[in-house]
């Protein structure tokens, strides 16, 4: 019970200021009607309890797990094992994932329905799981993770150039995609996991990444796609609806919700079943423990999603399309504000923090953490609030300098630092920003004449991924620089 109530607290803490923010612009610049206020305070609610219970359930639950599974990994008797064993984990764990299941449904709209959801889903799967066996692979050969993203973004910037503008902006979005609620503290469990098994010095500098690994497979695997099918990209956005009535979406939204969420977990649930019969062989109280967990996290994300989705969705777009009309210079402004209040409400972003305070044994504490996240997205909100005011500025002009910069920079810091910056830029890109913000984008881009709701869209979430992993590693420098100077006083 005290750990629910330390949950509670936590999730108050950090999304009250988003409520309150978006309560003072209804009050003072946007007018609001009273049914999609109400409906936005319902979901509130519903967001708050749903992320509290799925946090709870992510500790009983989901990350021993992730803890199994890792050691399990670890324990594989050669590496065409590991990677075996790391590809099935990382395929299961995504391919259900509810974010990229919406976004298939996205691609495949922009895309004229050329290709099926179906195949995009996966698609984006497949290479998850190849980088999620290769991120395995690179932990226990304690191969330096700069290098490996070095080869990877490297990699990623010759293939983008064989592709449209508007398929990088997809890539990085469906990467944002696939660290979701339920991915995200898994493979953050699993990477910690293999780490320790490994053991050694090295141990703690291991134990994060892989979540940054995976997060380029998706990037790749939707540029093979489009350069292996040739498609074309047609950004025709249909007419948006809002959403009618006050508590009838609530209830209406329950069982496809529930469906998404049981899917999400079928195939992750499946696996560790079939493990715990052939391998874990767990006693009765402990696998007992195990279930109960996943029934949280089941019941908190079906609430959490049901919220955002009924509650958050309409008001973004709403308040985005009407500050474009009446207050179009503070768009930016009014961004940067959102994205630095945003980020807190993402659950994975509180599980990537006490991860990190714990592996540091408390030096790097969570709220630092926060704070380095809250800036990198906030301007990354802001900046893509510029790029659809200004139709010169394309989506590459933020993306290549910032993966070039951040690449640099992972030369200048620990690999400690490298591994929790690059999970830092999935983890932010999580349901909130892939529903409120991208909503708000949507509804600024709908007013503005010159914009393109789809394709502005689709970059705001591959922006705000990317902002994060700067903001860490130049955290990660002045770490190693404030290091120095106690060790010459």
């Amino acid at each position: 019970m005290d750990l629910l109530v330390d949950k509670l607290k936590e999730v108050l803490a950090s999304v009250l200021p988003i409520i309150v923010l978006v309560v003072i612009i209804s009050l003072t610049m946007v007018n609001v009607s009273a049914d999609m206020m109400i409906r936005f305070l319902i979901g509130a609610v519903l967001l708050i309890l749903g992320l509290t219970i799925f946090l709870f359930g992510v500790d009983v639950g989901m990350g021993p797990i992730g803890d199994l599974m890792g050691k399990s990994v670890a324990d594989a008797p050669n590496i065409w094992a590991i990677t075996g064993l790391a590809f099935v984990i990382g395929f299961s764990v995504t391919v259900a994932e509810p974010d990229l299941l919406i976004l298939g449904q996205q691609v495949s709209d922009a895309m004229g329905g050329t290709l099926s959801s179906a195949v995009i889903v996966a698609m984006v799967s497949l290479g998850v799981g190849f980088l999620i066996a290769f991120g395995i692979v690179r932990i226990l050969s304690s191969f330096s993770i700069k290098y490996f993203f070095f080869i990877a973004y490297g990699l990623i910037a010759l293939m983008a150039l064989l592709v449209s503008n508007d398929f990088i902006a997809i890539a990085f979005d469906a990467s944002g995609a696939t660290t979701g609620a339920l991915t995200t503290p898994f493979i953050l469990a699993l990477s910690a996991a293999v780490s320790a098994r490994k053991g050694g010095h090295m141990a703690e500098e291991d134990s994060f990444g892989l979540v940054g690994a995976m997060s380029v497979g998706p990037i790749l695997a939707v540029i093979l796609l489009s350069v292996i099918t040739g498609v074309s990209f047609q950004g025709q956005a249909e007419a948006y609806r809002y959403t009618e009535g006050i508590v009838a979406p609530f209830f209406s939204a329950i069982g496809h919700t529930l469906l998404e969420s049981l899917m999400a977990l079928t195939p992750l649930a499946i696996l560790f079943s079939f493990m715990n019969w052939k391998q874990f062989k767990l006693k009765k109280r402990e696998l007992k423990r195990i279930i109960k967990g996943v029934i949280y996290t089941l019941i908190g994300l079906v609430f959490f999603l049901i919220g955002v989705n009924q509650g958050f969705m309409d008001m973004g777009r709403f308040l985005g399309n009407m500050l474009a009309r009446d207050y179009q210079a503070w768009l930016p402004v009014i961004g940067l504000i959102m994205g630095l209040v945003i980020v807190l409400a993402e659950p994975a972003v509180h599980v990537l923090g006490d991860q990190v305070e714990t592996v540091t044994g408390g030096f790097i504490k969570n709220k630092l953490l926060l704070v380095f996240l809250s800036i990198g997205v906030g301007l990354a909100v802001s900046g893509s609030l510029i790029r659809i005011l200004v139709p010169s500025i394309q989506i590459w002009y933020y993306l290549l300098p910032g993966f070039l910069l951040a690449i640099c920079l992972s030369f200048f810091v620990d690999d400690l630092f490298g591994g929790i910056a690059f999970d830092a830029g999935g983890v932010a890109s999580g349901p909130m920003t892939a529903t409120f913000i991208l909503s708000f984008a949507q509804g600024a881009a709908d007013r503005i004449p010159t914009a393109d709701v789809v394709t502005d869209g689709f970059g705001v979430i591959a922006t705000v991924a990317m902002a994060p992993i700067v903001m860490i590693l130049l955290l990660g420098i002045i770490y190693k620089w404030k290091l120095k100077q106690q060790e010459m006083d």
